[in-house]
């Protein structure tokens, strides 16, 4: 019987991620660190946050709030478009705000080094290849346990990976993954480069088209699951650990009652064949494309 709440998946710096942990992207003030206390009494042991998101002060309260000892939870905060040039800065600052001396995970949040000044334009003399390389010196400082990116495509890991200044491949790539966005290229790509990935609005966000979707509702009343569980067993089947995001204590909790739930290869089949395509995160807010497509 498979424990999905104690599964973890080994990186390639041989660290443990645990398998299951909550989003906070889009948490409302206040909500974030309740939400966060109640997922680690209900046994979450993996926290996701971002310095964009503003509230990683909430969700070091919220892990205070909680009781767990620090050591047993893995965060993952990671750095902000306009800070590229500042990575040194924007660790500083999200230790901080998380009242902790350490991540178990920083990541570059997108490929996109914005101007502070400007957000509509790019840096002319900087991009993510010259971030990682700052991102490295974190990692030797053991302010981060480990290190990766999030929203890379192919196109990205080929510039960085062939670049000499490269010498640590990324440990993770958290990327929007769900039946309606599968991703099945860059998931092998990052396999084949022993990246590890995390999906993000794994449950496809608020609203989708997936909570209409007639053959993962027949999936989820023939397993007497939520639709939400049929789809975080699906993306950990396909070896990725998934990171749901609720404020509610319910959901939270019924998002981690998956032990013992298995879906079957014709199952699975169904689920990663489904049609319909859509992403929550799109790039049009950004001054770079980031997405092209490389990922199918």
């Amino acid at each position: 019987m498979t424990s999905w709440t104690k599964e973890t998946f080994t990186l390639n710096t041989g660290a443990k991620i645990p398998a299951v942990g909550l989003g906070t992207w889009q948490s409302k003030p206040n909500e974030v660190r309740q939400a966060v206390a109640a997922a680690l009494k209900a046994g979450y042991r993996h926290i996701d946050t971002a310095l964009a998101y503003g509230n990683e002060n909430e969700v070091g309260q919220g892990i205070k709030d909680s009781g767990v000892p620090r050591e047993e939870i893995w965060v993952t905060t990671k750095l902000d478009n306009p800070w590229h040039k500042r990575v040194e800065e924007g660790i500083t600052s999200s230790l901080k705000s998380l009242g902790t001396d350490y991540v178990d995970l920083y990541l570059i949040h997108w490929p996109s080094s914005s101007d502070p000044e400007d957000l509509k334009k790019h840096l002319p003399d900087w991009d993510y290849v010259k971030t990682w390389a700052e991102m490295q010196k974190v990692l030797a400082s053991g302010r981060a346990k480990n290190i990766g990116v999030s929203n890379f495509g192919i196109k990205h890991f080929e510039k960085l990976l062939n670049d000499d200044s490269c010498k640590t491949t990324p440990a993770v790539n958290q990327i929007e993954l769900h039946p309606n966005n599968p991703s099945p290229k860059l998931i092998e790509f990052c396999k084949s480069k022993g990246i590890h990935c995390t999906a993000y609005s794994c449950l496809g966000s608020t609203n989708s088209p997936l909570a209409k979707d007639e053959t993962l509702a027949k999936i989820a009343k023939e397993k007497k699951l939520t639709v939400a569980q049929v789809l975080l067993v699906w993306g950990l089947q396909r070896g990725t650990s998934v990171i749901p995001k609720s404020v509610t204590e319910g959901r939270i909790q019924s998002n981690f009652e998956l032990d013992g739930v298995k879906l079957s290869d014709d199952e699975m089949k169904q689920l990663s064949s489904l049609p319909d395509r859509f992403k929550v995160c799109g790039d049009a807010w950004l001054p770079v494309k980031v997405f092209f497509g490389d990922d199918e």
